[in-house]
């Protein structure tokens, strides 16, 4: 049934023309609130096969979701492109975001696409040393934000620990610092630390959902 299907759909694509010109309308909302995001930049590029592989050939051109965030465009479409891909442009509000629509699929259901994206959460991290006995102690940390890198995402470390090609590094004693961070709003986000003293080591991990438009914190003190 599975191989019937995945013939069929192969069969319909074949049967779509890639010239010309398709007319889409639909919206960008919030994922989670289900509200239009106004104001939007999506960037459009086609896609077509190359060593059984999708690729971009091009920017085709970009467009603005309106106050309600709904938006209207004519894609020129391009010969061979049976794949198009829509990227959601990200800031300090919403996540960098990239979602691929068929052809057949723009011209069945052109007038009513939605796309969803995930907002933003403030996290902040504080980091305290209050051991005073150890002065070579060093501590590691990252993040992930719904199983993604943390660091993807815009951050900002207030006083630095050492610089490491990998994560971030705090070595010795006057530990003070702070991560200010963007996370997935109403989703998980884990905190680990590999804290290494006396010759050994510590492998720590805290988890905090972290609740849109609230100012979230995580202190941790060794």
């Amino acid at each position: 049934m599975y191989i019937v299907v995945v013939a069929w759909s192969l069969i319909l694509i074949g049967c779509t023309s890639t010239v010309g010109t398709v007319e889409i309308a639909g919206k960008v909302l919030d994922e989670f609130t289900k509200e239009g995001i106004p104001k939007r930049a999506v960037i459009l590029q086609a896609m077509t096969y190359s060593d059984s592989e999708l690729i971009p050939t091009k920017d085709i051109g970009h467009f603005y979701t309106d106050s309600s965030g709904h938006f209207r465009y004519t894609i020129n479409k391009i010969k061979g492109a049976y794949w198009y891909n829509f990227i959601f442009v990200g800031d300090s509000t919403y996540a960098y975001s990239t979602r691929m629509v068929s052809l057949e699929e723009l011209n069945q259901n052109s007038k009513f696409q939605s796309f969803y994206l995930n907002k933003f959460a403030d996290l902040t991290i504080k980091i305290e040393r209050i051991n005073k006995s150890e002065f070579t102690d060093t501590l590691f940390l990252s993040w992930k934000t719904n199983g993604s890198d943390g660091r993807m995402f815009p951050y900002k470390v207030i006083n630095n620990g050492t610089a490491h090609d990998l994560e971030f590094r705090w070595i010795g004693k006057n530990i003070k610092s702070v991560i200010e961070a963007k996370t997935f709003a109403n989703k998980n986000t884990i905190v680990n630390m590999y804290l290494f003293r006396n010759r050994g080591a510590m492998e720590m991990s805290d988890t905090i959902f972290c609740i849109r438009d609230v100012k979230n914190s995580l202190t941790f003190k060794y």
